[in-house]
């Protein structure tokens, strides 16, 4: 097999996801109704299903549908009118896991490219081979198989497509195959309803010896009287701390898969199929990740040389997680895989609004999360990479005009931008830039807990990708992150200011009236009116340049 260019395949959880996806750069995406593919919560008819696979089609993409459920006899009458119905829609592959159901499908509808699932727990180029033989025209690698032996397999297999998971959601059981859920919630983790068993907060508790149950308050007074420790039974000694506070302890909790770092070693052996997870995940996850990674491929391939993950990594940071991880690419895990302190989903950056019209004096915008006086609001492009700033002062409602102070998302109210406000950006650029579908985001309050989080989380990022351990660093980052979780504070704040001088980020945003009368700013303004249009001054070019000048 010639080894061809890799594709970014993206989750499309509904239709306008899988719009949006393929909008902000996916080569392919994967969908399904929610009888047959293992996500209750998908959010696709039938009639919608088309529809994506006829949307993918005209922009010249792909349509994988999922059929990965492990049947049971009631399924099986099923299985001829779904053949039936998706055959006529012409899908560029079906995904399955289940040998019964390979077969079926093979035998009713030969002309469908068949896909082998992550369910299937593919770890060796023997299982490879094995499904290769069967006719399977991909298979997806399972989580747990590491870059080396993924080399190996490639080597090994050249003649079918391999495809890998590069970013999304870990699970602590093998390749998600979970029981944690059902157990304890009644909820099917793969069918998509997974409880997150494995990242709530576990107490402690003892039984007397008259079988009741208590609690062990751990308090001020006794606090040095108790060490709670593991011991695995294969390494004897080795004693790993259970901290737990006033929330539990999140001994299970694993970090978010992100193999942007190494990307570029995926994609110098022709790994056919980067696969993101998430198909529950946002329509604001699903353009943003699908931007960072479209970028990071086509630079790679532009310079293979000079190719450095950081401004993608960025990119990435603007979406929520749990801290990000290289999982089992060296082969197993290590403590840096998992977050012991904190379990929330967090990130510097939100979803403000998607643009849903674009008439001919202004943006109409969807809001999705709260507006307020003096946000600056990021439009981020599905065709150039450059974004726009604007800073707002209040908002028009689209549908009557009323001038509002505060928007709150869950109203879903459309707001008007007119092309006035960008007072430094030509419109005829600014309205094909942003068509209908760019998504607009804006930075977000946290609080000092939020953001002790964030600064061990990229510690831990940057310890895992350099292998150069820093113990020192990683146990004052870590106890920085226990004593903010333990003041319990509630203030949130912004990375930047948000009033005044001191409140601008030196960008020169359109409608910024800080940056474009203040004296301050005189030669940063000067600097930018000669760069390419669109393009911004670096934070640092930011500070130095709003400095007095020696």
């Amino acid at each position: 097999m010639t080894q061809s260019r890799s594709e970014l395949l993206m989750p499309a959880g509904n239709l306008r996801k899988l719009k949006l996806a393929i909008l902000y750069g996916a080569d392919a995406v994967y969908l399904g109704t929610p009888d047959m593919s293992l996500r209750t919560k998908s959010e696709f008819s039938l009639e919608e299903v088309i529809e994506g696979v006829e949307f993918c089609h005209n922009h010249g993409r792909r349509a994988y549908l999922t059929l990965n459920l492990f049947s049971h006899n009631k399924d099986i009458p099923k299985l001829d009118e779904y053949i039936d119905t998706v055959r006529k829609v012409k899908p560029d592959g079906l995904i399955i896991a289940d040998p019964g159901v390979f077969q079926y499908v093979r035998e009713r509808a030969p002309e469908l490219p068949l896909h082998i699932s992550t369910q299937a727990n593919i770890c060796s180029w023997l299982s490879v081979k094995f499904w290769q033989d069967q006719g399977a025209e991909l298979v997806v690698l399972a989580r747990e198989v590491s870059y080396p032996e993924l080399v190996e397999i490639r080597e090994k297999c050249p003649d079918i497509k391999l495809e890998a998971f590069v970013h999304g959601a870990m699970c602590m059981t093998y390749s998600g195959r979970c029981l944690l859920s059902n157990f304890m919630a009644e909820r099917g983790a793969n069918q998509g309803n997974c409880a997150n068993s494995c990242r709530w907060n576990y107490g402690l508790k003892l039984r007397l010896k008259d079988g009741t149950h208590q609690e062990l308050r751990i308090t001020d007074e006794n606090a040095d009287l108790f060490e709670f420790l593991l011991e695995e039974g294969c390494r004897p000694g080795d004693l790993m701390p259970i901290e737990e506070d006033d929330r539990g302890s999140y001994i299970l909790n694993s970090r978010d898969l992100c193999i942007m770092p190494k990307l570029d070693e995926y994609l110098k052996i022709g790994v056919d199929s980067l696969k993101v997870e998430g198909r529950g995940k946002s329509e604001y996850y699903a353009a943003i990740v699908a931007r960072a990674y479209r970028m990071a491929i086509d630079d790679y391939h532009a310079d293979p040389e000079n190719w450095d993950p950081k401004p993608y990594m960025r990119e990435l940071e603007t979406v929520g997680n749990r801290g990000y991880t290289l999982a089992f690419h060296e082969g197993r895990l290590t403590n840096y895989a998992h977050d012991y302190e904190h379990t929330a989903s967090i990130a510097q950056w939100e979803y403000a609004g998607i643009v849903t019209e674009v008439i001919q004096d202004a943006f109409l915008v969807e809001v999705k999360n709260k507006l307020e006086p003096e946000d600056v609001l990021d439009f981020v492009s599905p065709i150039s990479r450059e974004t726009v700033l604007l800073r707002v002062y209040d908002f028009e409602r689209a549908q009557d005009g009323a001038r509002l102070d505060v928007v709150h998302g869950s109203t879903k109210t459309i707001i008007r931008l007119p092309f006035t406000l960008f007072d430094h950006e030509d419109i005829e650029d600014l309205r094909a830039r942003f068509p209908v579908y760019s998504v607009l985001r804006k930075e977000r309050a946290l609080t000092d807990e939020h953001w002790s989080r964030i600064r061990f989380d990229k510690l831990v990022q940057g310890v895992e990708t350099t292998g150069r351990d820093n113990a020192k660093a990683y146990a004052r980052r870590r106890d920085e992150l226990i004593e903010k979780i333990g003041e319990d504070g509630n203030e949130r704040r912004f990375k930047t200011n948000r009033i005044g001088t001191e409140g601008c980020c030196g960008k020169g945003c359109n409608g910024c009236l800080i940056f474009w009368q203040d004296e301050k700013y005189a030669r940063a303004r000067e600097v930018l009116s000669k760069r390419k249009q669109g393009e911004q001054l670096s934070r640092r070019e930011a500070t130095e340049l709003s400095l007095p000048a020696s």
